[in-house]
């Protein structure tokens, strides 16, 4: 004999065909909204992750994981501090700089800007803005040569490309003859860079070398501060930590500070969504309740007559625990399929959709990105697995122990 029984009998009752259509239906129904909820929700958590993958990598391509400076006051002997800053565990490059506000004027055009002066050498190995250059290249920023490297953006905004000159004015004095006068001085155009919109980097930043801004900003041979890079951006609170701790005249800022809220915002966002879509097969699991408390009903004579054969109330409730748990696998699996299917070309099935109907969808300005990315990650796909699952054997208790508490006698009377 087949064993276990209630296995048996439970896959028999889900194939075979029923006289009341009806309920067939139900079960059917059940299933596709399983497989609908699973689906829908695999491919919204994959999309989630694709936007926040998409936006940390633009983030961090440009922006340390933790800035050390000594608070208001010039950091001198940066190579010393460089040296000491590389000690900490986790910390795998570092770089100096020297930051500052100014404004840049070129065509009757003017816009604020915040200078970096960097090292070329030594900043190619914190972030990649190497990598994010469209015109020029960054080892043109040599010492006293004056060039500068602008975001698309910016440039854009004061009309100029590679080669033209702008001029530079920051908030310094400078004593001459006519009074006090704001110092300038003339950059030319050496490259362009773009690490995309949303975060100001193309509108805001401009890069010159170090020399050239200590000059500027008559600094002498400081920096502004010391810039880190770690091998787990998470570490950067902790690591911040250990640094003033041990050199309390130090200050230390970290991306969390900066952009914390912003990833915080769509981690609360993405775990928001997952609870709201989960209801989608909650709503699917209740209809399998209903399609079950009427099998239940449909089937006393032969629960009636199991029991007269010897069949205890735990093995008819597992008949219909598996029968349930049927409609609630394959739910869960069809939808599975179809929502990680879905997930690996959600980006190009929306492309098509916007060259067919000729209109962009997503706004770089407002989205942060010009397409809809996707990111499958397979604890998500577990996770949705797991809850669909559960949902599923939890609809199955109640109409189980509805059936093996049918009395044969009362269903047997009118038989």
């Amino acid at each position: 004999m087949f064993k276990p029984l209630s296995l048996y009998i439970g896959l028999r009752y889900t194939r075979a065909k029923r006289k009341n259509h009806f309920i067939s239906f139900i079960s059917i129904m059940s299933m596709v909204g399983i497989a609908l909820g699973v689906m829908v929700l695999i491919t919204v958590l994959s999309v989630m992750n694709g936007f926040d993958s998409h936006i940390r990598n633009r983030v961090f391509s440009l922006a340390p994981a933790v800035s050390v400076t000594a608070g208001d006051e010039q950091l001198p002997d940066w190579q010393k501090w460089q040296g000491a800053l590389g000690q900490f565990p986790g910390v795998l490059a570092s770089a100096p700089y020297v930051s500052g506000q100014g404004l840049l004027r070129a065509n009757d055009m003017v816009a604020g800007v915040q200078i970096q002066g960097i090292i070329p050498k030594e900043e190619s190995k914190i972030n990649n803005l190497n990598h994010k250059l469209i015109a020029g290249s960054l080892s043109s920023l040599t010492p006293k040569s004056f060039n500068i490297v602008l975001g698309k953006t910016l440039a854009q905004n004061l009309a100029v490309v590679k080669g033209d000159k702008v001029t530079l004015f920051i908030p310094k004095l400078t004593v001459s003859p006519a009074g006090m006068l704001p110092r300038f001085k003339r950059f030319t155009v050496s490259g362009v860079f773009t690490a995309g919109n949303g975060f100001g980097f193309d509108s805001e930043l401009a890069f010159v070398n170090i020399h050239d801004a200590q000059a500027l900003f008559m600094l002498g041979k400081s920096v502004s501060g010391v810039n880190l890079k770690l091998s787990n951006m998470y570490d950067a609170p902790r690591v911040g930590n250990l640094i003033v701790e041990k050199y309390p005249e130090l200050e230390a800022t970290d991306w969390t500070q900066t952009y914390g809220a912003l990833f915080k915002a769509v981690a609360l966002e993405k775990t928001m969504m997952f609870l709201i879509l989960i209801l989608i097969v909650a709503v699917a699991a209740f209809n399998l309740v209903s399609s079950l408390v009427m099998v239940v009903t449909d089937k006393q004579a032969d629960i009636a007559i199991l029991r007269t054969m010897g069949a205890t109330p735990g093995l008819i409730m597992r008949i219909f625990m598996v029968q349930g748990s049927v409609v609630g696998i394959f739910g869960t699996l069809l939808g599975t399929l179809a929502g990680i299917l879905l997930s690996l070309n959600v980006t190009h099935l929306v492309n098509w959709l916007q060259a067919v109907l000729h209109k962009q969808l997503f706004q770089s300005s407002v989205y942060y990105l010009d397409y809809l990315p996707s990111q499958l990650q397979g604890s998500d796909v577990v996770s949705i697995v797991i809850s669909a699952l559960v949902m599923s054997l939890l609809a199955t208790l109640y109409p189980a122990w509805k059936a093996a508490n049918v009395q044969p006698a009362e269903a047997l009377r009118y038989e």
